[in-house]
């Protein structure tokens, strides 16, 4: 039998037809960062004034993938801020606060994403949304939390966004002063604004 050579016009027309199918590229790469010293703000509302607990101590890492060198997935998150890091204008505020957080016992605020998604805002913006374990005060619940995610000229990634709930939700108990008669409201918000590097 007659071995038939397709000549290179030919392979070409059955490649622009779709006879033959081309193997796709996959330009997709990962890549870990890591954050640190990163802008940490809890703020809350009390029967006396508003109030803030701000850290310079937050960090973590992340695993982003990328194609033709544009934010595509988040493949994995790990954030934490030391408990006792938390620091106000008022001593008093910031013992009661840390003894509302147990944070003898439990040091660290934690939040574990096994992985995430990205969505394109602009050219180097991105809104990131990722699903994990939020732990507080040694009470871990499942939550979801969205930022806004901006690559950098020097391709670090700079991640912003904050997150409402009730202290109750972890088993926190709201704290109070002036034996008992400035309380806290139960809803607090967390802010973070975390630069990831490679």
């Amino acid at each position: 039998m007659k071995k038939i050579i397709a000549k290179p016009a030919a392979l070409f027309f059955l490649l622009a037809s779709g006879l033959i199918a081309a193997k796709p590229t996959d330009d997709t790469i990962q890549a870990k960062f890591r954050a640190q010293n990163g802008s940490v703000q809890v703020a809350g509302t009390s029967s006396l004034h508003d109030w803030t607990e701000k850290s310079d101590k937050g960090g973590g890492e992340a695993t982003f993938s990328f194609n033709n060198d544009k934010l595509a997935d988040l493949a994995a998150l790990t954030f934490s801020v030391p408990a006792k890091s938390l620091k106000s204008e008022h001593n008093m505020m910031d013992n009661n606060t840390h003894k509302a957080l147990n944070a003898e016992n439990n040091p660290n605020i934690t939040f574990v994403a096994g992985s995430g998604s990205v969505t394109p805002i602009d050219a180097n913006t991105y809104s990131i949304k990722a699903s994990g374990r939020l732990t507080i005060a040694g009470n871990t619940r499942e939550t979801e939390v969205i930022a806004t995610g901006k690559v950098n000229a020097d391709k670090s990634i700079s991640v912003s966004g904050s997150k409402k709930f009730k202290m109750t939700e972890y088993g926190v108990k709201p704290p109070t002063a002036m034996f008992g008669t400035i309380k806290t409201g139960d809803e607090i918000t967390i802010s973070y604004n975390l630069k990831f590097s490679r």
